[in-house]
């Protein structure tokens, strides 16, 4: 499967919303602090994470023997 950058984002948004979805409605925490805290951290540390990935991606292919 090729990830283009439509797609990647869009997944990276759909995970978001479920993650950020699933904890406003259980209740766990406070709507304000999910919106406030949780969603902006998620959402950085999604990136984060989907940089590295992508670097890595590139390491692989290149060092293919």
């Amino acid at each position: 499967m090729e990830f283009d950058r439509t797609t990647t984002l869009g997944i990276f948004a759909v995970l978001i919303v479920i993650g950020a979805g699933g904890l406003l409605v259980s209740g766990v925490m406070a709507t304000s602090t999910v919106l406030m805290m949780v969603l902006p951290a998620m959402i950085v540390f999604g990136l984060v994470c989907l940089a590295i990935g992508v670097r890595y991606g590139e390491h692989r292919t290149t060092r293919r023997a």
